[in-house]
């Protein structure tokens, strides 16, 4: 196994335990167990649950995507005891994503920006000369910081849009309609918010990862530190 393959794991590990064996477990169990909504939910929230109370114990700190899911499944468990109403069905599966996005936009506010843990693997790829460099900006380079904050703020933004109109549309819109169009809603949704942030934020932060690689390469072959490189 490569030294490469090694630097990878522990940066995809958070998202992969936090995101991933949550969401694919619900699918898992509702779909290839055939169990129902709020057990599916209920059977996903266990991992989550378990990783903030291990943060919260060992850490003396909250695990910010972990207790993100945990609060979404929570929410679909309670959503999971409304019925009846189609109109009420459809528009709760958007309070679900409301949470999402709430939690992302408080994120960037707090100056924990959520989304992070989602994009830095696929900018640092594992490579402890990119993670060395991701580290120096974020200590020195406010523009770095700020292209961070703005990631999450276009994702938490598109998120919370996403949920209105399709709160506002299954009000106003004829039920079969919005079956179909909330499908349509959510693929638009994460299409422009991932051209949005990648031309906003992720875009320039490779750009700046890359160039401090190259400074902190030049300043090793030079004998110098690579410490407050980044500005």
């Amino acid at each position: 196994m490569t030294t490469k393959t090694h630097a990878k794991r522990p940066a995809l590990a958070p998202l992969i335990v936090d995101v991933a064996v949550p969401v694919g477990g619900y699918y898992l169990l509702k779909d290839g167990f055939g169990t129902s909504t709020f057990a599916a939910l209920a059977g996903s929230s266990v991992v989550p649950a378990l990783r903030t109370a291990w943060g919260v114990v060992r850490e003396r700190a909250v695990n910010g995507l972990a207790a993100l899911i945990l609060a979404v499944n929570v929410v679909g468990l309670l959503l999971g005891l409304v019925s009846g109403d189609p109109r009420l069905m459809l528009a709760k599966e958007s309070a679900v994503g409301s949470v999402i996005g709430l939690g992302v936009l408080v994120s960037v506010a707090f100056g924990k920006p959520l989304m992070t843990a989602a994009m830095k693997p696929w900018l640092v790829k594992g490579r402890a000369e990119r993670e060395a460099a991701w580290e120096r900006l974020c200590a020195g380079s406010a523009d770095f910081r700020r292209a961070e904050r703005v990631f999450s703020g276009v994702w938490g933004g598109f998120l919370l849009a996403e949920c209105v109109v399709r709160v506002v549309g299954a009000y106003t819109l004829p039920v079969d309609t919005m079956v179909w169009l909330g499908s349509v809603i959510v693929v638009v949704t994460l299409g422009s918010a991932f051209l949005v942030s990648g031309a906003l934020a992720a875009g320039p932060m490779a750009r700046m990862l890359l160039a401090e690689v190259e400074a902190g390469g030049r300043a090793r072959s030079a004998g110098m530190p690579e410490v407050a490189l980044a500005r």
